[in-house]
């Protein structure tokens, strides 16, 4: 029977990360952590990490600061930006997995932005294989033609206004992903607006990191993404110049259900489905 604990880790100037492991029954095959999509808290992903840990992994789900029970009470004024999510927080929750188990591989099922990050963390070469969930490029352009729609309006209207009046994104609020610092979205809004996202918004030394990224990875994308076209995933997946990718595009019609989208891969309705899928590629 897999149990779970919350953990909580502290970084200077008085912020915390808060972190669940979910532990096998018996002792791990490998650890493997997963870092959620933009403003989504940890507990979307507690009944897929409890299913990794049913097949003999130690999962580990984390609300980056700011986000689900690492948000302070406030989120006026409190600073932080994606730069600190990749270079600290996911960091350091490497760094506790592999205290955990050091000398058991260490893989990453990164879920929209979770898959965005690998080149701008520090220690990323700790990582022996990846699966990015639903990932692609932010840049406007190159999403599906659904959120293109509607991204002027909420890159040059609502965004400014909001960063402008209240000090944070109040996308609970908005229905639109959910509260995130301004530092977030300001610096999200940056990337979405420049061609190569990350790369071209950062410089020319983040291009040389996501190049440095060696991790084998499999990238596992839907046909009815509403974010993330077929480009979008490419493109990013471009980024990591000197790793191995597999693409795997998968439409509902494969596993005869009637919608996936960016979101349902985790849902437990795939538990049957999709999820063997991630098995299979670390075996």
């Amino acid at each position: 029977m897999a149990s779970s604990a919350q953990h909580t880790l502290a970084f200077d100037g008085g912020t915390s990360l808060v972190l669940r492991v979910f532990e096998p029954s018996a002792t791990p095959i490998a650890s493997i952590i997963i870092p959620s999509a933009m403003g989504v808290a940890q507990n979307y992903y507690a009944r897929f990490a409890e299913w990794l840990a049913g097949q003999g992994y130690l999962a580990i789900t984390f609300d980056y600061r700011g986000i689900g029970l690492s948000a302070p009470r406030s989120l006026r004024g409190y600073r932080i930006d994606i730069l600190d999510w990749a270079r600290h927080d996911c960091a350091a929750v490497i760094e506790l997995a592999k205290s955990r188990l050091p000398d058991a591989p260490l893989y990453w099922i990164g879920h929209s932005l979770g898959g965005q990050l690998l080149g701008l963390i520090p220690n990323r070469h700790r990582i022996d294989r990846v699966i990015t969930v639903a990932t692609g490029s932010g840049y406007w352009r190159d999403m599906s033609w659904r959120t293109r729609r509607m991204v002027w309006w909420l890159w040059f209207v609502v965004v400014p206004l909001s960063l402008r009046v209240l000090g944070y994104f109040p996308g609970k609020r908005l229905r639109k992903v959910g509260n995130l610092p301004a530092g977030v979205m300001a610096q999200w809004r940056r990337w979405c607006l420049s061609p190569e996202y990350v790369v071209s918004a950062e410089g020319e030394d983040v291009r040389a990191a996501y190049a440095s990224v060696r991790a084998p990875m499999l990238s596992l994308s839907f046909t009815d993404d509403e974010m993330m076209s077929d480009r979008s995933v490419r493109v990013l997946h471009a980024l990591y110049a000197s790793a191995p990718v597999e693409y795997r595009r998968i439409s509902p019609g494969d596993i005869g259900v009637r919608h996936i989208g960016h979101f349902g891969f985790f849902r437990p309705q795939f538990e049957q489905t999709l999820w063997p899928l991630v098995r299979q590629a670390f075996e």
